[in-house]
């Protein structure tokens, strides 16, 4: 970008912010550096801009003047995207930090939540619970901001009674790619609500969601357990009796359970929504050959309810200071689990593997139930079938992630599928550069109805990022 022409866009944008100076970090401007932060050190990224407006008009603004300079927009949240799509990839882009969307309100009667799309998890959370003791589905990292967890798919402990963060989502108000602003529900811009409803990234900025509420619950169990042993036949004998607990049909919706595996150990965990007299009839311990005695807590304090023990093992471990890091993903579906024998071989190669760190994690999360309630072709988020996912990570704290660790989950994902012909996709929010063909990993059969949506509201690619939706064969 030449000088005149830095100026010109400099100038436009901070017109597009009510020439408030506090609401622009420009490349180049003194202090720039210090207001990119990025969530993954594994991929350095440098935005043109990154804009902070206040209000829907301004993100207008703002992308109306990037679209007249042909320059990319994203849009950013919480910025915890796995590969710094949120401040816009490698390609220069004009970041809209959402971050001042902050408006909150419930209606009395209907209990619609109408939020800005900077809220974080942990305030919507806190927010929701004080207007009436409401809630919503979603993911366990306050950090996370809803604008991009409620646009991708968003799934957490209560996914399986409630769905999806997504499938709360009755209306947004978004700003498109020729700056008008639009509201899109089931009754309005379909087309648009169907995008917005998994792969935003590609299509607009929301600035508001109205969000249908529950009644949030008063009593949950917490249960823990941690299995130190090292013995791979024992380690693959408790995974197998765990997949087949949950695939049971009609297993109960208020359980939700996650296990993970790590140098030395493996951590079985979850919630149950419900009595502590429900959770015991549940029988947990019943279906396990576990040798310590687990962490069992009553509680009746919803605020206290929605914490990850997988998630508080990755901070943990990371330190809580930006780090490099690498990430895979995988969905399985009932009829598409990990076989004995796969997960015999899928213990035996992480026994064997080298993996330059001891700073790795492979999350095996039951999902389902009310998720699995929805067609795949309802929204844009595609994985409508999966059961289970399997999420897999590891840190570097000492600088780059080295070839041998990534080659390593990439064995590991190698040797599942090797095993079970057919298991494909990716989660959208676990966002994995080296995909070979990411859109069609990320939104499956969807991706042709997303490429047509683009071509006709977005034909410029104005939202865009590595890996986002494109326009395809449908472009004129």
């Amino acid at each position: 970008m030449g000088v005149t022409h830095s100026s010109v866009v400099h100038d436009c944008l901070l017109s597009a912010v009510g020439n408030n100076s506090n609401l622009l970090a420009f490349q180049g401007d003194l202090g720039f550096s210090s207001s990119i932060h990025p969530y993954n050190l594994e991929y350095p990224v440098v935005p043109t801009a990154i804009t902070y407006p206040q209000t829907t008009e301004q993100v207008a603004e703002i992308v109306k003047c990037a679209a007249t300079h042909n320059i990319k927009v994203q849009a950013c949240s919480g910025g915890h995207s796995y590969a710094n799509y949120g401040l816009g990839g490698n390609d220069g882009a004009v970041v809209v930090h959402v971050k001042n969307l902050q408006h909150f309100s419930v209606d009395e009667e209907t209990h619609i939540a109408s939020v800005g799309s900077g809220t974080l998890l942990g305030d919507l959370h806190n927010r929701l619970y004080h207007a009436g003791r409401r809630a919503v589905a979603h993911g366990s990292c306050p950090q996370v901001g809803m604008g991009g967890h409620f646009t991708i798919g968003g799934l957490g402990l209560m996914s399986r009674e409630w769905g999806t963060a997504l499938d709360h989502v009755e209306e947004v108000e978004v700003v498109l790619a020729n700056a008008s602003v639009v509201r899109a529900s089931k009754t309005q811009y379909q087309d648009i609500f169907f995008a917005i409803k998994g792969a935003a990234a590609s299509f607009g900025i929301v600035t508001e969601f109205k969000l249908h509420t529950h009644e949030a619950p008063s009593e949950a169990v917490q249960y823990t357990y941690e299995v130190n042993i090292g013995n791979v036949a024992e380690k693959a004998q408790l995974f197998k009796d765990w997949q087949h607990l949950i695939v049971t049909k009609n297993l109960s919706r208020k359980f939700s359970s996650e296990l993970v595996l790590f140098e030395g150990g493996a951590l079985l965990s979850g919630t149950f929504f419900g009595s502590k007299e429900e959770f015991n009839a549940f029988g947990l311990e019943e279906h396990f050959p576990i040798k310590s005695h687990g962490n069992i807590l009553y509680l009746t304090d919803w605020l206290g309810m929605l914490t990850s023990q997988a998630e508080d093992l990755i901070i943990a471990a990371m330190g809580g200071t930006p780090a490099s890091f690498y990430a895979k993903s995988l969905p399985f579906t009932p009829e598409k689990r990990i076989t004995d024998e796969g997960v015999d071989s899928m213990f035996k190669y992480i026994a064997t593997a080298k993996k330059d760190t001891v700073a790795w994690f492979v999350i095996f999360d039951l999902e389902g139930g009310a998720v699995n309630d929805h067609a795949v072709n309802a929204t844009a988020y595609a994985h409508r079938e999966a059961f289970m996912w399997m999420q897999s990570y590891a840190i570097s704290l000492i600088g780059p992630v080295s070839s041998t660790t990534k080659n390593f989950l990439n064995g590991l994902n190698d040797v599942i599928i090797s095993s079970r012909p057919g298991v494909y996709g990716a989660y959208p929010g676990y966002v994995d550069p080296s995909l070979k063909d990411p859109q069609r990993s990320y939104w499956g059969p969807n991706l042709e109805k997303l490429q047509k949506i683009k071509a006709k509201v977005d034909p410029k690619d104005i939202f865009h990022n590595p890996q986002s939706v494109g326009v395809g064969l449908y472009s004129n």
